[in-house]
């Protein structure tokens, strides 16, 4: 009921709240936050080293690897860039990059048509990403936040697949 009422509200008194675009979509969404404090609270939320990249990045350095960070020079700057490898690793938030059968990965169900718009982006964007890689002969490999959880395996299942990569390209050459 408030929430309605801030919404009448809202349109009443033209105070529209929230991104341009959505209000002439007429996608007007009621905040508890005034526009500075959902400022700083989207401002917190990084796109480099977070902390799921952070835990990658320390567990392939114990494991001897060495590599680049955020590669301007590759399709979608991605996360760690293995140039001995050819390869590049992409750490990938569940909710922000669309995970499917993941429970981080579901979808909110308030702002439903926002939130599916950006995640379809991100997808769209991350599909473009893979296949221009793919084009220059690089090797992706994605770790999932979710999988994070046990971290021992995840570096378990990149160092397998780092190790065939470059077994086929040590084949190859």
């Amino acid at each position: 009921m408030i929430i309605s009422a801030v919404v009448i509200w809202t349109i009443e008194c033209g105070v529209p709240k929230g991104d341009p675009q959505d209000i002439d979509s007429g996608l007007i969404m009621a905040d508890t936050l005034s526009r500075q404090r959902r400022s700083e609270n989207m401002a917190r939320i990084r796109s480099q080293d977070t902390q799921p990249e952070l835990i990658v990045r320390s567990l392939l350095h114990q494991a001897g690897f060495r590599f680049r960070l955020h590669s301007k020079r590759l399709p979608g700057k991605p996360d760690i860039v293995l140039p001995r490898f050819k390869t590049v690793v992409l750490v990938h938030g569940c909710l922000w990059h669309g995970h499917a059968n993941c429970r981080r990965g579901r979808r909110p169900k308030s702002n439903a048509d926002y939130w599916n718009r950006k995640i379809d982006r991100n997808l769209a964007r991350d599909a473009a990403n893979a296949l221009l890689l793919k084009k220059a002969g690089w090797k992706r490999i994605v770790v999932w936040e979710c999988q994070l959880k046990h971290p021992e395996s995840t570096l378990r299942k990149t160092i397998l697949k780092l190790n065939e990569e470059s077994s086929k390209t040590a084949a190859a050459a």
